[in-house]
């Protein structure tokens, strides 16, 4: 029984031995097969694959007629694709002081500018944040054997963020023109040489017919003095999904209806960045926006359209892919005349603290010369969370909205404030009180406390004569926790804004919605 149990061991101990040998052998030979054939472009640098998501700079090819050999549209998209990579790659390269992926698309001379200046980085403790905006290319020279090409970039807008020892130093915008040459490598066009050059800018003659715009302290629409009345909306049973799978333009063109009967002439709506496809656009979600824009210029109702609802992150090497998300919205819908303002963001300040208000007020600018860009017939807001922000960007947006929930008794006071500071059109774009007694809140406000409330706020309101939305048209069933968060208290109230309850009856405020 002895002998028989030390076999055992025995066979265990050598079954052991040689599986530990088989798994050394195989992860040796795993590692010969990969550093022989040079290993995988993709696999040595994951920033490139990533880079198809994270970097859409906004291209352009002036001329690609070639005096001599002609060049194939498969090259050029090649030629293309590699040379928004260099520029990836070295942006990354700079914020994070490391030279990976530098070698995939950038020659042997080429590296040694970036290296040294990465060096110099790592000593002075300097980080840079960079993206480019768009490229303008033009193809000067293709060579007959297929293996050399050479570029001009005109007008690239550059941003940086210089930080060191996690400061920030510098935060500039240029824009220059750039000679490329590039070299095919390995079947891949590599950077041999790029120069940078003063930027000859040249501006279109583009007439724009505005649909509404801002003279001094006042709105004109269609060059008629306009003021805002307005709620901001959402379906009752669609609650922070309005553009979902459960869309029906039946039912917002009866919402649509009550809104006129209440005495407003302004709607707010949502569009949330990541259902509607972020970079890449849903044509479905486009469908339905337009069905809704439609309907409201049918009933002659104004629509201020936010475009950023649930985005959150700032980044400026995620900046291109917010581009594209502006390009295609405010592009496709830059000649409805139901659009009031663009509405960039709800409430970004209050992504200050987690994310940086630097970061955040940068993108925010940034958005603000998208948008222009690329429709310049409508009004650009943003949707700040109290007064106390408003003055962030006050030059730059046309309108100064902000939000306020605090206590009604201190509001006049700080919007005169205000008032003496701004010579725009101030917009109160969020305002209410929940009716949310109940079992989660035994001490909350009662629908006769909410009406009076109203009441209140549209005496302020008429004797200021302030543009306002208020929050909102319904009480809600439900409401998402990625809006108030899991606990059922912050849910209870966030259900009882509206005018009308969640069974469809007009509640007390009902009667103050409008003045």
């Amino acid at each position: 029984m002895t002998n028989w149990n030390k076999n055992i061991y025995r066979s265990l101990i050598i079954s052991s031995f040689l599986g530990i040998v088989i798994l050394i052998l195989l992860g040796i030979g795993k590692t010969l097969s990969y550093l022989n054939t040079g290993a995988d472009r993709s696999s040595m640098l994951h920033l490139a694959l990533d880079k198809d998501q994270a970097y859409l700079p906004k291209v352009i090819w002036k001329d690609t007629i070639n005096p001599g050999r002609l060049i194939e549209k498969q090259t050029l998209l090649d030629i293309e694709k590699d040379y928004l990579s260099a520029w990836y790659v070295r942006q990354v390269a700079y914020q994070t002081n490391l030279t990976s992926g530098i070698d995939d698309y950038y020659t042997n001379s080429a590296q040694q500018h970036i290296i040294k200046n990465l060096e110099a980085n790592k000593q002075k403790d300097i980080i840079v944040k960079g993206t480019t905006t768009n490229h303008n290319l033009l193809l000067d020279f293709y060579s007959a054997d297929g293996q050399l090409a050479v570029l001009t970039d005109k007008n690239v807008k550059e941003y940086q963020q210089i930080y060191q020892k996690n400061q920030l130093l510098l935060e500039t915008e240029v824009q220059s023109d750039y000679q490329i040459m590039l070299l095919l490598e390995d079947g891949f066009w590599r950077i041999r040489h790029i120069v940078k050059k003063e930027s000859q800018i040249t501006k279109d003659n583009v007439q724009t017919k505005r649909i509404a715009k801002v003279i001094g302290t006042k709105i004109y629409v269609d060059n008629q003095e306009f003021q805002i009345k307005g709620i901001n909306y959402y379906p009752q049973k669609t609650p922070w999904d309005m553009f979902g799978d459960d869309f029906d333009m039946n039912v917002i063109a009866k919402d649509l209806d009550i809104i006129k009967t209440m005495g407003l002439n302004t709607i707010r709506i949502f569009l949330q960045y990541e259902d509607f496809g972020k970079a890449t656009v849903k044509r479905e979600k486009l469908q339905k926006l337009r069905q809704v824009l439609d309907q409201a210029e049918a009933k002659d109702l104004k629509v201020i359209v936010t475009l950023f609802d649930f985005y959150g992150d700032y980044s400026v090497l995620d900046w291109t892919l917010t581009h594209r998300h502006v390009e295609q919205i405010t592009s496709k819908f830059k000649n409805h005349k139901a659009i009031l303002a663009w509405d960039i963001k709800n409430e970004p300040n209050l992504d200050f603290e987690s994310r940086g208000q630097e970061n955040v007020v940068a993108w925010l600018r940034e958005m603000m010369l998208q948008i222009k860009q690329y429709d310049p017939n409508h009004l650009v807001t943003i949707g700040w969370s109290d007064i106390a922000s408003a003055n962030i960007l006050k030059d730059e947006v046309d309108l100064v909205s902000f939000h306020y929930y605090q206590d009604i008794d201190f509001f006049e006071e700080g919007y005169k404030r205000l008032n003496t500071k701004i010579n725009k059109p101030l917009v109160l774009q969020e305002y209410g009180l929940s009716s949310n007694q109940g079992f989660w809140s035994p001490f909350g406000v009662s629908e006769k406390k909410q009406a009076e409330y109203h009441k209140q706020f549209q005496e302020i309101i008429k004797g200021q004569n302030i543009h306002y939305l208020s929050w909102t048209l319904y009480d809600f069933e439900e409401v998402p926790t990625s809006v108030v968060g899991s606990l059922p208290w912050r849910k209870h109230k966030q259900k009882h804004f509206g005018f009308i309850d969640s069974k469809g009856n007009k509640k007390k405020a009902f009667e103050f919605a409008g003045n």
